[in-house]
């Protein structure tokens, strides 16, 4: 194995091992910004013990699960206590019934405490508000109105600290949330589900920095979303069900669509979700998750994001041209996207995720020494939560 390699599994070990105490803290009400997720102490990488995970446990620590209906299934059980699940997404299906809901969270945390990877599992929902709430209560306002609000800053800070009360109260973790898709016009994608807090860039900034500090200083990992921007798409231009291809040019994706993730990623917003529409401007052939033009070059190398990438659903209609899940995993994976949402509600779309993933690692078609840095993006995540 090459030293570098044989380095990055040794860092993601000693991430491994250590206890969310030595994590670096969120952003103070100063709003500094946090110390980036993936960066390691010379010290810390040349005391890492020679943990190695295998193939199948490091792919594990990319892949997000679901399931359907109120209990988790004895097979992602079973995936979680071998090591091979980063975390689960949680749909209404699962958490109609509150008690019942708590157990299965109890339940889930139980089988990574047996696991050998001794950090949090990342459980998450979309908690945005509005029309979109996988649980009752906070935050009732949907991003629109906290943009009509009289003091819309206040009204998405309480949201964003709401959201925060809200997940923790039944064990959660993290938030696919805010969205910080720009809208344009009436009726469009983003403005008729409520989705937008406006069309104003600068406004859309502030509040989402807002949500993700409030939020994040109650131990909830925020998700800024979708990357560069949904905010051009149709009303019916959902990448749920069908390709989208949003031919924007490049002054509006610049000043417009990705104008508020620089705030987001001052605030040390902890994940942004990618789209999964086509932006011409940016890379022709592939939805902006599967490009490395957008993941590398926009979100990472324009932008300087360090932090934890997500795909949107791995089973969108967007990348029916793309393969099986597997296919699309690798696809992600490659384009350097870190964690991979599996949230068709079955546990076996996870696994299959997870096989694929291994079985490129194995076999060299994805680079060790990138896979392992993502490996330990999450870490470094999962080790600042509980």
């Amino acid at each position: 194995m090459p030293s570098t390699a044989r380095r990055l599994i040794g860092c993601l070990g000693l991430l491994l091992a250590t206890s969310c105490s030595s994590a670096a803290p969120h952003p103070d009400d100063s709003g500094a910004s946090a110390s980036p997720p993936s960066r390691l102490t010379a010290n810390a990488a040349s005391a890492a013990p020679a943990t190695q995970l295998t193939p199948d446990q490091l792919a594990g620590q990319r892949v997000i699960y679901s399931y359907q209906g109120l209990t988790p299934p004895e097979p992602l059980l079973t995936a979680i206590r071998a090591g091979r699940a980063a975390g689960v997404i949680f749909f209404h299906g699962n958490t109609a019934d509150p008690d019942r809901f708590r157990q299965a969270v109890a339940q889930l945390r139980q089988a990574q405490q047996e696991s050998p990877v001794h950090l949090p599992l990342l459980l998450m929902t979309d908690q945005e508000g509005g029309l979109v709430r996988r649980l009752p209560g906070a935050p009732e306002l949907s991003q629109k109105a906290v943009g009509a609000q009289p003091d819309p800053v206040t009204a998405a800070a309480d949201a964003g600290a709401g959201a925060a009360a809200n997940l923790t109260s039944y064990g959660l973790n993290v938030n696919l949330a805010p969205v910080l898709d720009v809208s344009h016009q009436h009726g469009d994608f983003t403005d008729r589900t409520q989705r937008s807090y406006g069309p104003d860039p600068a406004a859309v900034a502030r509040l989402g920095q807002a949500f993700i500090t409030a939020q994040q200083q109650h131990q909830v990992a925020a998700t800024a979303k979708h990357f560069p921007g949904l905010g051009t798409a149709a009303g019916d231009a959902n990448t749920d069900n069908l390709p989208v291809t949003l031919p924007v040019s490049p002054s509006r994706l610049n000043q417009v669509d990705e104008a508020p993730y620089p705030a987001a990623i001052e605030a040390g917003v902890d994940l942004v979700m990618v789209s999964w529409a086509v932006y011409p401007a940016l890379d022709p052939a592939h939805p902006a998750g599967l490009s490395p033009a957008v993941v590398q070059g926009e979100l990472r190398g324009r932008l300087g994001f360090t932090g934890v990438t997500v795909t949107d659903a791995l089973e969108a209609g967007a990348l029916s041209g793309f393969g099986d899940v597997g296919a699309r995993a690798v696809a992600a994976a490659g384009a350097g996207m870190d964690l991979l949402l599996c949230s068709a509600q079955d546990a076996n779309q996870g696994a299959d995720a997870t096989a694929a993933l291994s079985d490129a690692l194995t076999t060299g078609h994805l680079n060790r020494p990138e896979f392992t840095a993502a490996a330990e993006r999450i870490a470094a995540l999962r080790a600042r939560l509980t």
